[in-house]
């Protein structure tokens, strides 16, 4: 039970309570924190999104469960949280993409459209009548020949990192990164410590079917899906 003081203060997301906070983004926060483990990881080709899909039921099709999402041909994002949080966000980055590409004939520069993002998931902590998405994403992409990677959050807070972790899984993540990650790795290295890294976040009961891997390169510019028996070489060197 909250304690006297705090009572009321998470029926509205307009509300502060005396010490600042915003009980129903933190709510959200702990929707996310209660999703899949997904990690991005920028290496010097490009970058690495790679997620555990966690497949509850062996009568349940993997392939039905989608974690990783094409945004454009140079944008992909995964997702941990509530997919259906995360499904409308890839919508409207879609959206935001394509209208980028007929206004100014150009594809939408990875930053920019992390921050579009952001400023709609921010309007969701300042008005009443809805509610905090209950989702954060990791946006990976290449903008003038550079690798790019942006973690979002269900308050529209924006970061850029080198190598980072959203879902249940991610302080193990975060401290497999902070101890081994090294910027002039090449994709094959950085699927390894990704693996690595949702490897200590299952504790090691990693699925093959349950894990799907992205990634956008900066030699063709273009974002991916890695089909099932190239992630299954990945596993399986990983596991020897």
């Amino acid at each position: 039970m909250q304690p006297q003081y705090q009572m009321g203060y998470d029926r509205a997301i307009t509300v502060f309570s005396p010490d600042g906070r915003l009980y129903q983004v933190e709510y959200a926060r702990e929707a996310v924190k209660r999703g899949t483990t997904a990690v991005g990881i920028k290496c010097s080709e490009g970058v690495v999104l790679i997620v555990d899909k966690r497949v509850t039921s062996r009568l349940l099709e993997p392939v039905s469960i989608e974690k990783i999402f094409k945004i454009d041909a140079h944008i992909g994002v995964a997702s941990s949280g509530l997919v259906g949080d995360a499904r409308s966000l890839v919508d409207r980055a879609r959206v935001e993409s394509q209208i980028n590409r007929v206004s100014y004939n150009e594809p939408i520069n990875v930053e920019i459209l992390a921050k579009k993002l952001c400023d709609h998931m921010q309007t969701y902590t300042q008005f009443g009548g809805a509610r905090p998405y209950g989702t954060a994403l990791l946006i990976a992409g290449v903008s003038d020949g550079e690798a790019r990677l942006f973690e979002t959050d269900p308050s529209g807070t924006l970061l850029e990192y080198k190598a980072t972790g959203i879902g249940t899984g991610r302080p193990a993540v975060i401290k497999t990164f902070e101890d081994e990650y090294q910027e002039d790795a090449d994709f094959s290295g950085a699927i390894r410590l990704g693996i690595k890294a949702l490897h200590a976040a299952t504790e090691g009961k990693l699925d093959v079917s349950a894990i799907e891997i992205g990634v956008v390169s900066i030699e063709t510019g273009e974002f991916r899906k890695m089909e099932k028996d190239e992630v299954k070489a990945y596993v399986d060197q990983f596991e020897e």
